[in-house]
């Protein structure tokens, strides 16, 4: 029995494809041990080695030109910084990934909480809540394209994030973002009449506002602090073209 295996036996070893091996071989950088009288490619313990090495490389960014270089050349150093790189991008990877866990758990909750108790007015209490200000605008101007262009260099992903409208009465509104280490706003934690609901358009939107300030004045309830408008953009994936809203104020703790 010869101690060679065949490559389809080398590709089943190293679970990879007979098409990936013979991509190797003609770059030059992995060769069969020999081919039989059969012309079968045959290989041994040391190809199986030396394939392992080729895989590793790869699995660490080393581009396929690179390989034989990295195989004939490098040192020690070289492969501990070659690996301390990987290791540096794979972190961000991790991040990256446990960021997107984070917010497709957010999504789901709330989704959920959303369709719980859609168009309700509810008495919630909210811890303090930091904000950047992100645009500030006329009340009765709505954010525009460009606008969004000229700013997107300052929130990467806008649109998995919650922007808060602050409307203060001063005919200004303040668009804020959540940014809970570099905030310039702090919203004050309380009991806040809370709403949620859905608009498609900006008439829409502010047809909500009025029938907010309408339920707060039929039922005596005074507000202490501006109306916060939050917009999530991301629950819109199961409204079409609707956008999610939460509208929230501080209330008179006297009230309460």
């Amino acid at each position: 029995m010869k101690n060679e295996i065949t490559i389809s036996e080398l590709a089943r070893i190293m679970n990879v494809s007979v098409h990936q091996i013979r991509y190797f071989e003609e770059k030059g950088i992995f060769q069969p041990a020999y081919i039989d009288d059969n012309q079968y490619r045959m290989y041994s313990i040391e190809q199986i080695y030396e394939l392992s090495h080729i895989l590793l490389l790869r699995r660490l960014g080393v581009s396929v030109s690179a390989i034989k270089d990295c195989l004939t050349a490098f040192t020690a150093d070289q492969y501990q910084q070659l690996l301390r790189q990987s290791l540096l991008e794979t972190n961000a990877q991790i991040r990256k990934l446990l960021e997107l866990q984070a917010f497709i758990q957010k999504v789901l909750r709330e989704q959920h909480d959303f369709a719980s108790r859609p168009d309700s007015f509810q008495i919630k209490r909210y811890e303090p809540v930091r904000l950047m200000r992100w645009l500030e605008m006329d009340e009765q101007a709505h954010i525009q394209a460009r606008q969004l262009a000229e700013q997107a260099r300052l929130v990467p992903n806008l649109f998995e994030t919650d922007v808060h409208y602050l409307y203060d009465g001063s005919g200004t509104v303040s668009l804020c973002l959540e940014a809970p280490e570099s905030g310039n706003i702090t919203l004050p934690g309380g009991s806040y009449l809370s709403f949620q609901g859905l608009a498609n358009g900006d008439a829409a939107t502010d047809q909500l506002i009025e029938r907010f300030y309408e339920y707060l004045a039929a039922q005596s309830l005074v507000a202490t602090g501006p109306l916060v408008l939050i917009e999530k953009s991301y629950l819109s994936l199961f409204s079409g073209q609707h956008l999610h809203y939460e509208l929230r104020v501080l209330l008179d703790a006297a009230d309460l």
